[in-house]
């Protein structure tokens, strides 16, 4: 499920979306510009992915029942994914076919004016002037809402570096908003220069461009998105700090002769399933062997909260590596 923290992140980016999407449509419509309508768009695509976000936190909060004995934890790594499909197929599908369509039939930006009074003073300014207000604007919001995922992001990465934080994060949702803040501010620089350029050398043609290049950042955004996905919803192991911290706590218990297998599973951000296989050592009768699981789950459980489920056979070394002989016969 979700974390505060990750709900906390969600809606900052859900509320800045919202209002920047009913802006530069708004934009769009007065000017006619192909690079603010992509903008529009992305801001659309990203408003819905952060309902799909809270929705799969939702799912996943789900207790588990007799059809899904160890919960529903991996419905946000799913719905995740399907938010990565949405930004390749609604965000850059949309934006490079307006672009090209614009670039096939260039026509320029409204260069028409707007005239009102304000407090008795009379103001104009042209068509065009609003997309820059809106990308200003826009601009803020957004890294504004960017610094919030970067803030959260790396308060629980702290240790190692940008993209490898990424790719050990369990965590789906603060990523995935990280890395549409990023396209968003990227795309709006993308904008901004090609509505300039567009306007300024009289190039329409120029505007067409800017709509691709949001579309290029929008489907590298996606597939990156995707990849990350991918092996979460096959499993991932708990990180290495967590397995060596298992090993350290097994290797402690004089009762325990040797380490045959352990296997970890993340089935949520914070819910890892550890399954081990322990050789105990000679000697000690059935009930020691019990009390000796029983101590090492507690034990477990409180150093790493993330571990929820514990499963431990115990088993000779010889029965262990006949098993898998067998298995791999």
């Amino acid at each position: 499920m979700a974390s505060a923290s990750s709900k906390k992140v969600i809606y900052a980016a859900l509320m800045a979306n919202s209002a920047i999407a009913v802006a530069k449509f708004g934009a769009s419509a007065l000017t006619g510009s192909s690079a603010m309508l992509s903008e529009a768009i992305h801001s659309v695509v990203d408003t819905g992915n952060q309902g799909l976000l809270l929705y799969g936190g939702k799912k996943a909060a789900k207790p588990a029942d007799a059809q899904h004995p160890f919960g529903y934890g991996m419905e946000l790594y799913f719905w995740t994914f399907v938010v990565a499909l949405l930004i390749f197929a609604g965000g850059a599908g949309l934006s490079i076919y307006e672009g090209i369509g614009k670039i096939q039939n260039p026509h320029p930006i409204s260069s028409d004016t707007i005239d009102f009074a304000l407090f008795g003073m009379a103001i104009s300014f042209q068509h065009i002037m609003v997309n820059y207000v809106v990308l200003g604007f826009a601009m803020v919001f957004e890294i504004y809402a960017w610094c919030v995922a970067y803030r959260e992001f790396r308060r629980t990465n702290k240790t190692s570096g940008f993209f490898k934080a990424v790719r050990n994060s369990k965590d789906p949702t603060i990523f995935t908003v990280l890395f549409e803040d990023t396209a968003a501010v990227l795309g709006l620089v993308i904008a901004f220069v090609g509505i300039y350029l567009a306007d300024n050398l009289n190039m329409p043609v120029l505007d067409g461009v800017a709509s691709v290049g949001i579309g290029v950042i929008l489907a590298t955004t996606a597939a990156l998105l995707a990849y990350e996905c991918k092996g979460l919803l096959i499993g991932e192991g708990a990180s290495p700090g967590v397995v060596k911290g298992i090993s350290a706590i097994i290797g402690d218990d004089a009762r325990i002769k040797q380490t045959n297998e352990m296997l970890t599973l993340h089935l949520g951000p914070a819910d890892v399933l550890l399954n081990l296989s322990l050789d105990f050592v000679d000697g000690i009768d059935a009930n020691e062997v019990e009390l000796a699981i029983s101590e090492l789950e507690a034990q477990i459980k409180q150093e790493f909260s993330e571990i929820t489920r514990v499963f431990i056979e115990a088993q000779s070394v010889a029965g262990h590596q006949r098993d898998l002989n067998e298995s791999n016969t």
